[in-house]
C-alpha cells in the first residue's frame, strides 16, 4: 500500500498554524495543504469497490462513502455558507443539496439534526460517483474562496481551512479503522492493500526495563499554533510518581496474559471493562483469530501469523 504519510512542508506550515495570514503566499499555501489532503482521502478510497463503501459493519462504524461526504459537507458548512468570507458583491452560492445537511452532520447540534449515526449504512444515495462530484465541486469553490476572500477575513477563513483539514485528517484515520472492521466482517477476509516497500522492520524486545519518574506540578495544554479547543488552555495538572517500561506492549506479552487466564481474572481490570468484556464475551484482541493451533490477526493486508 502506497505510503500517505508523507506531505509538503507548506502543508505542514498550514497544519501546525506557522503560517500568518500576512503573508504574502498565504492563499497559495492554504490552496496547496488544502488540494494534498482532500487528495489523500481519495487516495484512500481508491482501492475500494463502490459496495465496499456502503458497508456499515457495525454502529461505531461509518461506510467510506459517508465520511468522504461527510468532511467535504464540512467545508460547505463552515466556509462557503459564511457571509463573511466573500467578497463585495458576491454572496454564498446555495446549498449543493440541502438534505445533506441532515445526511452528512454528524454532531454539530448548531446547525441542525442529523440521520442517525447507526443508520447510515443504509443508505444507497447519493451514490459513491455523485459524492465524488459533491467533492469536487466544493473543492473547486473552496479554492476559489480562498483567492478571493476579503483582506480583513482572511485569518478566520484561514483558521477554519485548517480546522477542516485537521478534521479531514480524523477521518482519514476513522476511514482506515472502520475498513478494517468491514473487511474482517467478511468471511472472505479480503485485503484493503499489499505491505509497504518501505515498511520499518521492528526488532522483537527482549525482557523489560522501568524507569521511574517523579511527579509534581507540570504543564499541560498549549495556547500556541493549531490545537483542538481540549487541548488548551495551557494550565498546570498535579502527577503522582509513575514509572513507564522501556517498550510498548508486545503481541507476546498480551498472548502470555491470555495464557495466564487474564480474560479470566476480574481483579485484572477496572469494573467497566469486566462488564463489558463479560456482555462482550471477550476472550483475546478484536482482530484475533485461532486457526490450525496458530494465531492469526487480521490487518488492511489480509490475515498475518501473529507475531509474537
Amino acid at each position: 500500500m502506497e505510503q500517505l504519510a508523507s506531505v509538503s512542508e507548506t502543508t505542514r506550515r498550514v497544519l501546525t498554524g506557522a503560517l500568518s495570514s500576512d503573508d504574502v503566499s498565504a492563499r497559495d499555501a492554504v490552496s496547496e495543504a488544502f488540494t494534498q489532503i482532500r487528495d489523500i482521502t481519495e487516495r484512500l478510497a481508491e482501492p475500494l469497490e463502490p459496495e465496499d463503501q456502503v458497508i456499515q459493519s457495525m454502529p461505531d462504524v461509518s461506510p467510506t462513502r459517508w465520511h468522504r461526504a461527510h468532511t467535504t459537507w464540512f467545508f460547505e458548512t463552515f466556509l462557503l455558507s459564511d457571509e463573511r468570507f466573500w467578497a463585495a458583491g458576491a454572496s454564498p452560492p446555495q446549498p449543493i443539496d440541502p438534505t445533506y445537511d441532515y445526511l452528512f452532520n454528524s454532531y454539530y447540534q448548531q446547525v441542525g439534526p442529523q440521520f442517525p449515526r447507526n443508520k447510515r449504512g443504509l443508505l444507497s444515495r447519493p451514490t459513491c460517483s455523485e459524492v465524488a462530484r459533491y467533492r469536487q465541486l466544493v473543492d473547486r469553490r473552496i479554492i476559489d474562496l480562498v483567492q478571493t476572500c476579503p483582506r480583513d477575513t482572511l485569518a478566520d477563513l484561514l483558521s477554519t481551512v485548517t480546522l477542516g483539514l485537521h478534521h479531514e485528517q480524523q477521518h482519514q484515520e476513522l476511514l482506515l479503522m472502520d475498513i478494517k472492521h468491514v473487511f474482517f466482517e467478511n468471511p472472505l477476509m479480503p485485503a484493503y492493500g499489499d505491505p509497504a516497500d518501505d515498511a520499518i522492520a521492528v526488532e522483537r524486545p527482549v525482557g523489560q526495563r522501568w524507569s521511574s519518574f517523579e511527579g509534581g506540578e507540570v504543564p499541560i495544554g498549549t495556547d500556541v499554533g493549531f490545537h483542538f479547543d481540549n487541548e488548551g488552555p495551557a494550565h498546570n495538572a498535579l502527577l503522582i510518581d509513575f514509572e513507564l517500561c522501556d517498550r510498548p506492549v508486545t503481541a507476546g506479552d498480551w498472548q502470555e496474559f491470555i495464557e495466564d487466564g487474564g480474560y479470566e481474572r476480574p481483579e485484572l481490570w477496572l469494573s467497566d471493562g469486566w462488564a463489558t468484556r463479560t456482555q462482550q464475551g471477550w476472550g483475546h484482541p478484536l482482530y484475533w483469530f485461532r486457526r490450525d493451533e496458530h494465531w492469526y490477526e487480521f490487518t488492511l493486508y489480509g490475515p498475518r501469523p501473529l507475531d509474537l
